[in-house]
């Protein structure tokens, strides 16, 4: 297999039962990072986000047979990603009983953090996203951190794109909001 990548000749790889193996750890290698990235901005502790994560990837590869790869293989993941995301969130929230005054243990929780070494500006910005609702801090992160186009998105997961132009709106706003109630 060659290191450089090439979407088309993995997928196919993925197909065969030979291959499947050796293609699924060039997926896991090319898209791991990203991934995790993409979930740590939502669950925001390393430990969690590596949870989250690893059950990405066990979702993934049980669910191959399922790929039709009718979209690309990174929507597919990320799809995979956001909902085992939301879903430890849901759950998170369901054994805590989050509300809002629990966001701001967010600096805390940071602060602790030996992944995070943001200034004091990056730390209030992850409180202020932390105070958004999931979905609004989902596509808060993929435009804001990750540049994500509205079309990407939209396919990702599955929403038109008023509604996600509309969701980053309201979350700028009450980020907005958020910081100003600091001055």
């Amino acid at each position: 297999m060659s290191t450089k990548w090439n979407e088309q000749q993995v997928v196919e790889q993925l197909r065969q039962p030979a291959q499947r193996t050796q293609a699924f750890t060039l997926v896991v290698e090319h898209f791991k990072e990203q991934l995790y990235w993409q979930i740590r901005r939502m669950v925001l502790s390393h430990d969690d986000a590596d949870d989250v994560l690893q059950n990405t990837f066990i979702k993934a590869w049980t669910g191959l047979d399922g790929f039709r790869g009718d979209a690309k293989l990174s929507t597919w993941l990320f799809r995979i990603a956001n909902n085992e995301t939301l879903n430890f969130l849901e759950r998170r929230r369901q054994a805590l009983s989050i509300d809002d005054e629990a966001a701001v243990g967010v600096a805390a929780r940071l602060e602790s953090d030996p992944y995070f070494d943001g200034d004091e500006t990056a730390r209030q910005l992850q409180e202020a996203i932390a105070t958004l609702p999931d979905k609004q801090r989902q596509v808060f992160n993929l435009k804001y951190f990750d540049e994500m186009k509205y079309e990407e998105m939209s396919e990702m997961l599955g929403t038109s794109v008023g509604a996600l132009k509309a969701s980053y709106h309201h979350a700028v706003k009450k980020i907005s909001d958020f910081f100003h109630s600091l001055d």
